[in-house]
Order: C-alpha cells, then structure tokens, then sequence
C-alpha cells in the first residue's frame, strides 16, 4: 500500500491479514500466498467484495454491508482518504453534516464519516433502487440517527429539488461520474480487466448513474458548480473528486464567473493513482 494515502489514513502501512482474518474469518476463504506474502486476489470481484466488508467490520464497525453485485464496490482505503482530508478542511467544528452527493448503494462515505469522526449526512442518489439498499445498510447498522436519504428526482439536478432554505452544511461532497457514456465505461472496464491479466467477468462493476453521466465528468462538475451558486448559504464549502487534472482549471474559471471567493485544491494520490479534491464556497 501507498505510504501517500493520508497520515491519519489506517490503511497507509498496508493490510494486516491475520488481524483480518481474526476480526473477519469469512476472508479466509479468499487469502493466498503471493510473492512470500498473504493477500487476495483482486481480480476476483467476489474477494474484492468480502476484503471491503472484512475492512468496513474490523476498522470501522460496519457490521453489515450488503448490496447487489451490479453496483459499484468501493475501494476503502480510497475512501476513507476523502474524509480524512475534509476532517483537516473543516477543522475543530462541532455538529457537522455533510451533504454526500450520489451516495450510492453502498453508502459508503456515510458509513465512514460517522464512523471516524461521528459526523451526520445527508445522502443523495437519482436512482432509487440504490437508496433501498443504502437504507438497509443504514437500519442494519442502527445508523438513522445519523445518516438521511434523499432522493432526486430529475436526472439533470444535482443540488435543485435536494436542497432548501432551511437547510444547512457543513460541506458537500461528491464522487462524480467519469465517463461520457456506457460504451465509454465499458472500454475502461475492458482495458483495467486485460491489465489485470484476467478474464473474468465484470470486474469492476458499476451501474450507469455511477459511472456515466452525457457529457463525462466535466459537464457533471460544472453543473454541480452552476447549482452551487442557486444555494450558496446552504453550504459552507462545496467540494468533488476530480479525477481530470485539465478539468480543474475550467472549474476554477467559471467559478470566478459565479462568484466564487475561494477555491482550493487538495492533492490525492494512492499509488499511481493521482486525483485531487476540489473545494470552493461563495
């Protein structure tokens, strides 16, 4: 593992399989010798699967976390890594609540927020069958208190028909769509499963809404950030993973349009994998 995840990152020293395969005996199933080493297989997305609930039940007491096979796995240590870096943003506040924007089946940043730093969501998703089993996640692991649903309606809005005046955040945060269209994600999916040497199936899956949105990630930022300015006082800070390096300086130019006083970019690497966070608020 990257020692670049975040330093408060748990998982940047690397995965203690005895502790999981103590704390989660399912996984055992799933370890193999490797270079003199114990790990998975990450090419099968089943070990995949059950590395992620083996992570989520001993670091995080997620106790239960199930969705269907056809919506995307997301990998923690990524995760978590965006919480870790929006703890540092947003500092000594207390009572925070954060908006998360296409939650997902998996609930994932929810489950993590509250779970490290005892923060409460809000979470959004256009597709309703993701936020059934979201909501079963959130009632298997007693989290109602904590964490809320919210469906959006129209396939075009991100923050319209979600937000109102009466509400109010610490920040928003979002893991926006990549790819311009299916056939987009589908070649992507292609390439990562020969890069893996493997022909298994689907290795990594992932519905539409989660992958795709017309116009690919660029189009879905800078209509995130058009909607940011109809609700300026609703959040403190807005911010999204922006995977396009060129798509940072775009944002930031209409972001001076739309009033924009401050914008910030946070650096992400795990790996080969560089990303970075973007933030701004009016």
């Amino acid at each position: 593992m990257s020692k670049s995840l975040h330093s408060n990152n748990i998982h940047n020293k690397g995965y203690d399989f005895d502790f999981l395969s103590e704390k989660y005996p399912k996984i055992n199933a799933f370890l193999i010798e490797k270079f003199g080493k114990t790990t998975i297989d990450f090419s099968n997305p089943t070990a995949v699967k059950e590395f992620n609930k083996a992570l989520l039940f001993a670091y995080y007491g997620v106790k239960d976390w199930n969705f269907p096979d056809t919506n995307l796995c997301p990998p923690i240590p990524g995760r978590v890594d965006y919480i870790h870096h929006l703890a540092d943003f947003i500092g000594n506040e207390t009572n925070v609540t954060l908006l998360d924007i296409g939650t997902g089946a998996s609930c994932i940043y929810p489950l993590l927020g509250n779970a490290v730093y005892n923060w409460q969501f809000v979470g959004t998703d256009i597709d309703k069958n993701s936020l059934v089993t979201a909501q079963k996640i959130i009632d298997a692991n007693k989290l109602n208190e904590a964490i809320e649903l919210r469906f959006q309606k129209d396939e075009q809005d991100i923050l319209t028909g979600i937000l109102s005046e009466d509400d109010s955040f610490t920040a928003t945060l979002c893991n926006p769509p990549f790819y311009a269209s299916a056939e987009e994600a589908r070649g992507a999916n292609r390439r990562k499963t020969r890069n893996l040497g493997t022909n298994t199936v689907r290795n990594f899956a992932g519905n539409n809404n989660e992958l795709w949105y017309v116009g690919g990630e660029k189009a879905f930022l800078h209509n995130y950030l058009y909607q940011s300015s109809l609700f300026k006082k609703q959040s403190e800070w807005f911010t999204s993973l922006v995977s396009k390096k060129e798509n940072v300086e775009s944002l930031q130019q209409s972001g001076k349009k739309l009033g924009v006083q401050e914008f910030k970019i946070i650096p992400m690497q795990q790996g080969n994998k560089v990303t970075r966070i973007v933030c701004w608020r009016f």
